[in-house]
């Protein structure tokens, strides 16, 4: 399930959702990102998320896709907030539910990792000092690198059979 949304969520009442009436689930992994304080050295009044309609709910569509190409999953949800949001405010939740709590964590943890990269937000800090677009991090490619591209990984096998 996937939900982009200005509104705040409920963790709980999401959680509960997800699972309900599903006896199959033996493991739920979730993950809440927050709005922080700080960026490096500067402090953050308000963090403002920009999306794209369509163009984002179709790449979290394909990230949730992949997910459930790699694991044995028996439910998933994505709700990722835009708009203006403070420091404290919860921006994003990712939780992958299945009959062993390995899959579920494993998935969660690629959920997050290409949200990070491959859904299309742009975010705007509010500083003392003004707004700043936030870049890319380094460290968001090289933890979406470990999961590896499918189509890469789908050629290699090629390539070992040969």
């Amino acid at each position: 399930m996937i939900r982009v949304q200005q509104e705040d969520f409920d963790l709980g009442i999401e959680l509960s959702r997800l699972t309900e009436g599903n006896k199959a689930i033996g493991g739920l992994c979730s993950f809440v990102g927050l709005v922080r304080e700080m960026a490096g050295e500067d402090e953050i009044s308000a963090m403002t998320l920009e999306h794209y309609p369509g163009m984002t709910e179709k790449a979290l569509i394909e990230i949730e896709a992949e997910a459930n190409q790699r694991w044995a999953l028996n439910a998933t949800l994505i709700i990722h907030r835009y708009g203006r949001l403070e420091p404290g405010e919860q921006i994003v939740l990712v939780a992958a539910a299945s009959a062993h709590r390995e899959a579920a964590f494993e998935a969660c943890h690629f959920l997050i990792d290409w949200l990070k990269t491959k859904a299309p937000f742009w975010k705007l800090e509010d500083t003392r000092d003004g707004a700043n677009w936030v870049d890319a991090r380094d460290s968001d490619d090289v933890a979406t690198a470990r999961w590896g591209d499918p189509k890469t990984a789908v050629a290699d096998d090629q390539d070992a059979a040969e």
